[in-house]
């Protein structure tokens, strides 16, 4: 068999596994809450490894390396700061959202929780969560369909557009037909097997180029100080590398999984199955981008690519198949879980709650469903071009979700004087000024920070600020914050 025809045969035994997960979820799900979060029926390792999939997706096994290999170790700064990021979010957020949720009348989606929690009779609140939804999350699936051109068109020779039409249409029709059990099994699989390729290639290309050799290849390259840490990089670069950080308190794909665990006591156990999961696939990453810059001394074209490069030389076909749908595991988990996201904020928040308020499960599922496709359309346009960045565009989409959301998120979990006009100030400032902020940067200095940094920042002062100038939330609120703190406290759900 040809090396392209072993390929095809790992791909289509790869579809066909994930299909099949798909069509079994697809007779698991009888309404729209099995749908958007698989009836909370999730276990710790399904739960760990599916944040940590759908968190760290195509931008992983491509962007990251490919930082690396351009850069060197300046580039730690960045997944230190997700790790970071990752740990608190686990440790601090996840138990007592999954808590909070059952008591804000069972919500199954961030907006709804929003609207729950403070009480908004009008819908805004609920409406304006779907709509910043929306904006981010098509953008950022934007990047997980460039992730897929540039695999397939490497994988298969294949054009970038066919590759890219290729990608959108097997993530369209397996997020449709299972939802979020689907996507949470699939993700489960996907991260088992994104972390062996990251284990995998680094200690097969380290042992085929052997110490010396790598060693003599790195030293020769003309990148000065690329085993410095900081070399080159300012500290306002650092403060926006470890910024990053704050983006997991406001991501639904990922924060939809302490929704869904069974048990709210098991979110340790999922914490430190993530954090391992994690901090062996970034090191795992980086290691890939510091050899392939030892083996491609001159660089390439594309660095995004090392990756794909170094399973093609140093593997043989049937590895390498196996290697690649571990990228195309990153790309898929992502935007499917970002997919889904989409879909709850339009059928559950929208269309169900303003359009339509007699719709039934069935009617709600397919135009989940519809919407998906929307999106997909969307977002093929966003990413038809084959220079667009993956990480560039993730960026973009990580600082306007984690500043339009994780304030809003921390607050709502822990301050019982916040009220909607807060969580509205906050989602509007924070969303705003990642918007605006490209304009802030041409000035230069500080303003050439992250957008997260002065995003995050103003969206908790307008929190504070809106709450404590408008009246008290309304008893209702008070007493449902108490009966979740004890909650919480005594490691039981009490509703």
């Amino acid at each position: 068999m040809s090396e392209i025809g072993v390929l095809w045969f790992t791909f289509i035994v790869y579809i066909a596994i994930i299909f099949a997960i798909g069509v079994y979820s697809f007779f698991q799900t009888k309404k729209v809450s099995d749908y958007m979060l698989g009836g909370r029926s999730l276990s710790a390792p399904v739960a760990a490894l599916g944040a940590g999939a759908s968190d760290m997706g195509s931008w992983l096994l491509l962007a990251l390396p490919g930082a690396f290999m351009v850069s060197g170790l300046n580039q730690i700064w960045l997944p230190l700061g997700l790790t970071i990021g990752a740990f608190v979010n686990w440790g601090v957020i996840a138990r007592r959202l999954r808590v909070y949720t059952e008591i804000a009348k069972g919500s199954i989606t961030i907006p709804e929780y929003f609207e729950n929690r403070f009480h908004d009779k009008t819908g805004f609140l609920r409406s304006l969560t779907a709509l910043v939804t929306v904006v981010f999350f098509t953008i950022y699936t934007g990047a997980g369909f460039v992730s897929g051109g540039v695999l397939f068109s490497s994988m298969f020779h294949i054009s970038y557009h066919e590759a890219l039409l290729l990608t959108a249409s097997i993530i369209f029709v397996y997020t449709c037909v299972g939802g979020f059990l689907a996507i949470a099994w699939i993700d489960f699989f996907q991260g088992t097997l994104m972390l062996f390729a990251l284990i995998l290639v680094p200690i097969v290309v380290y042992m085929g180029l052997g110490h010396a050799d790598i060693v003599g290849a790195l030293s020769s390259i003309e990148i000065k100080g690329f085993y410095d840490v900081t070399a080159g990089v300012p500290l306002i670069t650092i403060v926006s590398l470890l910024a990053w950080g704050l983006g997991y308190f406001g991501q639904p794909h990922i924060i939809v999984r302490f929704m869904a665990i069974k048990d709210p006591n098991k979110t340790s156990q999922a914490m430190w199955i993530c954090m391992i999961w994690m901090m062996l696939a970034l090191v795992g990453a980086a290691c890939v981008g510091i050899l392939g810059a030892a083996y491609y001394r001159d660089g390439l074209i594309n660095p995004e690519a090392i990756f794909l490069k170094l399973s093609a030389v140093f593997f043989n076909p049937w590895i390498e198949g196996v290697l690649l749908a571990a990228v195309l595991s990153a790309v898929m988990s992502t935007s499917s879980a970002q997919l889904l996201s989409l879909s709850s904020a339009f059928s559950v928040d929208v269309y169900s709650k303003f359009l339509r308020k007699n719709a039934g499960h069935r009617e709600q599922l397919n135009i989940s469903r519809l919407t998906v496709l929307v999106v997909t359309i969307v977002a093929v346009a966003i990413s038809y071009s084959p220079n667009s960045s993956i990480l560039s565009l993730v960026g973009y989409a990580w600082a306007g979700l984690g500043s339009s959301f994780g304030a809003v998120v921390i607050f709502s979990l822990f301050w019982s004087r916040m009220n909607k006009y807060g969580a509205i100030a906050g989602i509007i400032v924070g969303s705003a000024v990642v918007l605006v902020w490209p304009v802030f940067k041409e000035l230069g200095g500080w303003f050439e920070v992250y957008s997260m940094v002065p995003a995050f920042a103003l969206s908790c002062t307008s929190i504070v600020l809106f709450s404590l100038i408008t009246e008290k939330p309304v008893e209702l609120v008070e007493i449902e914050f108490m009966k979740y703190k004890t909650s919480v406290k005594n490691k039981a759900i009490s509703i």
